[in-house]
């Protein structure tokens, strides 16, 4: 369900600071990549441990394990939020905090599991900063934002 709202620029901040310890976060080992097939391979190209498979008006992308080093590479992490949590407004909230910090951009390739609390969302970051970042998102998960050993909600 997406909320609408008018809060200010603190209340939004203090919102989903709140949502992101109420998240179920697990953070994947190694590294993944990106994959393209054709329509015409479609299913048979499919991989089985892939995490995500969307396609647009020419290919298939699939986003694969891999330790190919002549790929670009990410660290992947995946939040699935408690029903009815308002996390509106969280992705551009994280990714903002994540280019300030890190100076990285992200991608973001969100599904759907009603029994898990809704839309579910995967991040990738760049390979060579997923421990740093997996960190820093493990301290907003635990309430310590910014390195705080608490955070007042």
């Amino acid at each position: 369900m997406v909320n609408i709202s008018h809060e200010t620029v603190e209340d939004t901040e203090r919102r989903l600071l709140r949502v992101i310890t109420q998240a179920h976060v697990r953070f994947f080992p190694g590294s993944y990549t990106f994959l393209e097939f054709p329509f015409s391979s479609f299913p048979d190209a499919a991989c089985r441990d892939a995490l995500a498979l969307v396609r647009d008006d020419q290919v298939w992308s699939q986003l694969v394990p891999c330790g190919d080093v002549e790929q670009e590479l990410f660290g992947v992490f995946r939040f699935h939020f408690p029903q009815g949590a308002d996390n509106s407004g969280f992705v551009g909230w994280l990714a903002m905090r994540l280019k300030q910090k890190f100076g990285t951009g992200v991608f973001v390739t969100c599904g759907q599991n009603r029994d898990e609390g809704g839309i579910f969302d995967y991040w990738g970051v760049p390979a060579s900063l997923a421990s740093d970042v997996f960190a820093e998102i493990q301290a907003l998960v635990d309430g310590r934002a910014d390195g705080e050993v608490g955070v007042s909600l």
